[in-house]
C-alpha cells in the first residue's frame, strides 16, 4: 500500500502523509449492510463524562462485518469490491456468496475482486479461506481467530497483523500472537489464512492536531501541566517533575506502566508470555 506524502508549504503538512487507496474499488457502502452509529463523546446514559478525551468528529455508518462466516459452510463466495472502514484500521472486502446473499468480511492483503473464496471445516490453503485450526499448516499466516468455537473471530483482527500455528501436538493448537505471546487454543476453532490488509497503517503520520479532531478524538492534557486540585501530578513552580512515589491516574490509581491484566484463569492458556525474552 503506497503512503502519500506532501511538500512541506505548511507546518502540518511537513509531517503529513496518508493512505492513496489504491486498493479501494468502491467508496459508497453497501446499503443492506449498513447501520446508524450515534456519537457518544464518551458519555453515559445519564449523559456524564465516563470517557476522557472523545467527542466530535466526521458522522459514520457501521459497517456490519461477519466474523464469525461459518453459517456458510462449503458455500464459495466471490469478492466483489475491497471498501473503507472508517470503524476499523483493516480494509473490508463486499462478497456475494452462490445463493445470492452479500456480506462483509475483513479484508486480507493483496485479495482481488473477482476472487473466490470459501469457510469450511477443511479447506484449500489459499489466502481468504476459513478452515479449522486443526487443519491450517504449521507456520502459515493466519487472522480473525475464533478462542471460543462458533462464537467469531475475536483477536488478530486490526491492519497489518497476523499470527501463525507454531504446534499441533497435543489437544490444543498452539499459537503465537502478534504480541509473541504463545496461547492455547481449540484446535476446532475458526481462522482466515492470510495477513490483514492496510499493512502500512502504522506508518501513516496523522500530522496535525485538527485531523485527529475529525476522528473523535479531542485534546489530552499532561496532568503536570494542571492545578493540583485538577491532577495528582499537578502543581509546582515552572517545569516540575511528577514528584511521587508512583505516577497516579487523575483519581488517585497507578498508572504508566501498571500491569493490568485480571483474567487469571486463562493463565493455564498461555504457554509463553509475550514479556518473556526469549
Amino acid at each position: 500500500m503506497p503512503i502519500r506524502t506532501y511538500k512541506p508549504t505548511t507546518p502540518s503538512l511537513r509531517n503529513m502523509s496518508r493512505d492513496t487507496f489504491e486498493h479501494i474499488t468502491k467508496t459508497k457502502p453497501e446499503k443492506s449492510l449498513t447501520v446508524s452509529k450515534k456519537s457518544m463523546a464518551g458519555r453515559n446514559n445519564q449523559g456524564k463524562l465516563t470517557v476522557r478525551h472523545r467527542g466530535g468528529g466526521h458522522k459514520r455508518k457501521y459497517r456490519l462485518v461477519d466474523f464469525k462466516r461459518t453459517d456458510k459452510l462449503g458455500i464459495p463466495a466471490t469478492v466483489k469490491a475491497v471498501e473503507y472502514d472508517p470503524n476499523r484500521s483493516a480494509y473490508i472486502i463486499l462478497v456475494a456468496y452462490k445463493d445470492g446473499e452479500k456480506r462483509y468480511h475483513i479484508a486480507p492483503h493483496e485479495i482481488q475482486v473477482g476472487d473466490e473464496i470459501v469457510c469450511a471445516k477443511k479447506a484449500k490453503i489459499k489466502t481468504g479461506n476459513r478452515m479449522e485450526l486443526r487443519n491450517v499448516p504449521v507456520g502459515y499466516p493466519i487472522f480473525n481467530i475464533e478462542l471460543q468455537p462458533n462464537k467469531g473471530g475475536q483477536i488478530v483482527k486490526s491492519a497489518g497483523n497476523s499470527s501463525k500455528v507454531v504446534s499441533l501436538d497435543g489437544p490444543k493448537a498452539q499459537i503465537e500472537l502478534p504480541s509473541g505471546e504463545v496461547r492455547l487454543v481449540e484446535k476446532s476453532c475458526m481462522a482466515t489464512i492470510g495477513v490483514v490488509s492496510n499493512i502500512d497503517h502504522s506508518n501513516i503520520k496523522i500530522g496535525k492536531a485538527g485531523r485527529k479532531r475529525w476522528m473523535g478524538k479531542r485534546p489530552q492534557v499532561r496532568g503536570k501541566a494542571m492545578n493540583p486540585n485538577d491532577h495528582p501530578h499537578g502543581g509546582g513552580e515552572g517545569a516540575s517533575p511528577i514528584g511521587m512515589k508512583h505516577p497516579k491516574t487523575p483519581w488517585g490509581r497507578p498508572a504508566l506502566g501498571v500491569k493490568t491484566r485480571r483474567r487469571k484463569y486463562t493463565n493455564r492458556l498461555i504457554v509463553k508470555s509475550r514479556h518473556s525474552k526469549k
